[in-house]
């Protein structure tokens, strides 16, 4: 599918209750949504839509983009892109930037 795009910040509930955020775009959650009507996530929320392309934005994108490969909408599961604490300061900062975190 290429390199992804990431356009907005997502709050995913996991089946245990818990949360956490993650880059999106519509595709990315177009998948979330088909994984929450599916059972394997419990729900997905967009929180914020156009994100600036910063450096931090652009560093996450480039990692996810190495590590995992874009799947297709109708994935029988969930896949959570697990970041390296430097990934995750980043995407931190990024929920900071946006008045999220």
């Amino acid at each position: 599918m290429g390199n992804q795009t990431f356009n907005l910040i997502e709050e995913i509930t996991r089946l245990d209750g818990t949360k956490y955020y993650e880059l999106g775009s519509i595709p990315h959650n177009g998948r979330a949504e088909y994984a929450a009507d599916h059972g394997y996530i419990k729900e997905v929320r967009i929180l914020k839509v156009n994100i600036p392309r910063t450096q931090h934005v652009l560093a996450v994108e480039k990692y996810i983009n190495e590590h995992y490969e874009a799947l297709p909408l109708e994935y029988d599961g969930w896949e959570e892109w697990v970041k390296t604490p430097d990934m995750q300061k980043e995407m931190d900062r990024i929920l900071r930037d946006n008045k999220l975190g």
